[in-house]
């Protein structure tokens, strides 16, 4: 009977350390060909080690072909493995239970072939839409509007629908507006197109460098040229603003690329700078809903006297980015000029809009985002345990501020984002780099270090089940990084 003791590698994480005394004990004929493994399970309990950390070994031992797992029947050591010794097979000290435990066995080790699991950072949970409240919403305000049916809406949005929004965020966000100052309609994209015809003189944005909101293209499609700048207190950003004669702004300052707020101070370096210079600041509020590790951020709106910011905001993140329905909410001074744009304004569907108007006032939205909330705080406390267990010394996640639905990376591999990228996708999963990670010729910069890259990953579409597989195959995909490194 062999106990499991691990080798004092303090360079490696566990499941190296487990992988490299099973292949040993293949090696040396301890294990001879045809034996069988201990489950996941009883080797996790004799062993005291995780289950992601058993599995990542045994996926290890898997791909280099010292192990095959036959369906319904468990993991066994190859038939070309070990020396042919004569020796009585050595088991791992753990006694197999009677019955095979194939639910472990056949499912959360056999990865190969598996679907791919994207870590994408748009896409919400897929088990928690709210159907039957939504279709009773739906079905009511077809009857309730039943006269209105045959008409085309108000083209900046419902007033109905406006009035909630105006009350939500009011008390949600601390948002200061009327429904007069807000525009429905089917997201960012539209929000931009609508601001590049309420400012024709705008040239330029600046965006926060490394950022990951997706709206450079959005931006470039209209027009603006793009300026990325690191918006922190010790930078000189505000000059170079100045210099530039840049007078807009774009920041997502309740969640940030990190996690973290955008810091009190700074935000009224932001104000300042905008009323000093005619400038406007756009609030990217896509997910400031959802904020884990206390009360949510009050949105940088609420703090503005001076007319200088338009807050921008979405259903997409917080119900389902199938309904197509965002909201601006615009300074007063802009009010005149949206009356000439009217013509142009195209909203959603109407009866979109009735039904939403219905769903909020009903209660049914915050019933909603509060469970919400609870659901991606789960994820994302999963999702930071497993990199953590997996990665203790390669990967630091940044910020200390649970916010949003992903997660910021610093990887520790000199390979770069790119790279680290291609090696996930061969592995079968999706993961992100930087808005700005392979940029045009400009001022804006990789994100990427000699010897770090920054990544994404997102977590709320996937289940707890994917999360730990994509973290798995990650763990594989990556380890020829460090093990080229160590060399």
């Amino acid at each position: 009977m062999f106990d499991i003791r691990l080798a004092e590698e303090t360079d490696n994480p566990l499941y190296i350390r487990l992988y490299h005394y099973i292949r040993q004990l293949i090696e040396s004929g301890s294990l001879l060909s045809g034996t069988k493994l201990p489950s996941i399970r009883a080797l996790r309990e004799q062993s005291g080690l995780s289950r992601t950390t058993v599995e990542t070994a045994y996926h290890m031992l898997l791909e280099e072909g010292f192990a095959q797992s036959k369906p319904r029947s468990g993991i066994f050591v190859s038939g070309h493995s070990g020396r042919d010794s004569g020796m009585r097979p050595a088991k791992l000290g753990v006694s197999e239970p009677a019955v095979p435990d194939t639910s472990e066995q056949h499912t959360s080790v056999s990865l190969d072939g598996g679907s791919l699991i994207d870590f994408n950072m748009l896409n919400v949970d897929r088990g928690t839409f709210p159907a039957a409240a939504w279709r009773s919403a739906v079905s009511d305000a077809l009857t309730l509007h039943s006269e209105s049916l045959h008409q085309y809406g108000d083209p900046q949005g419902e007033y109905g629908l406006r009035a909630s929004i105006a009350q939500y965020l009011s008390r949600s966000r601390g948002v200061n507006c009327t429904p007069e100052q807000i525009v429905i309609g089917s997201g960012i994209a539209s929000s931009i197109h609508l601001l590049a015809r309420l400012l024709p003189d705008l040239s330029a944005v600046a965006v926060e460098q490394a950022g990951i909101a997706q709206v450079r293209e959005k931006f470039q499609q209209h027009g603006f040229l793009l300026a990325a700048l690191p918006f922190a207190p010790e930078q000189q950003w505000a000059e170079e603003l100045t210099s530039r004669d840049i007078r807009a702004v774009y920041v997502t300052p309740s969640h940030r690329p990190t996690g973290q707020p955008l810091t009190y101070p700074l935000r009224r370096q932001l104000l300042d700078w905008a009323q000093r210079n005619d400038g406007y600041i756009i609030e990217d509020d896509y997910d400031g809903e959802f904020y884990y590790s206390g009360r949510t951020i009050p949105s940088l709106q609420g703090l503005d006297d001076g007319g200088t910011v338009i807050y921008t905001g979405t259903f997409s993140k917080s119900f389902t980015p199938a309904l197509r329905m965002g909201y601006t909410v615009l300074p007063a001074s802009l009010l005149s000029k949206l009356n000439d744009l009217r013509p142009i304004l195209a909203p959603p569907s109407r009866i979109d809009q009735w039904a939403m108007e219905l769903f909020i006032s009903r209660g049914h939205w915050y019933r909603h985002i509060r469970r919400m909330r609870s659901v991606y705080r789960r994820k994302h406390n999963r999702m930071t345990e497993l990199i953590r267990a997996c990665w203790p010394d390669q990967v630091h996640i940044n910020g200390d501020h649970a916010a949003g639905l992903h997660v910021e990376l610093t990887v520790y591999a000199s390979c770069g984002a790119s790279r680290l990228i291609e090696l996930a996708a061969n592995a079968g999963v999706r993961v992100y780099g930087p808005q700005d990670a392979y940029p045009p010729p400009g001022p804006i910069n990789s994100g990427d270090s000699q010897d770090s890259a920054l990544l994404y990953l997102g977590f709320g579409s996937v289940t707890e089940a994917e999360m730990e597989r994509g973290i798995q195959r990650l763990a594989l995909a990556w380890l020829p990084v460090w093990s080229d490194s160590a060399r």
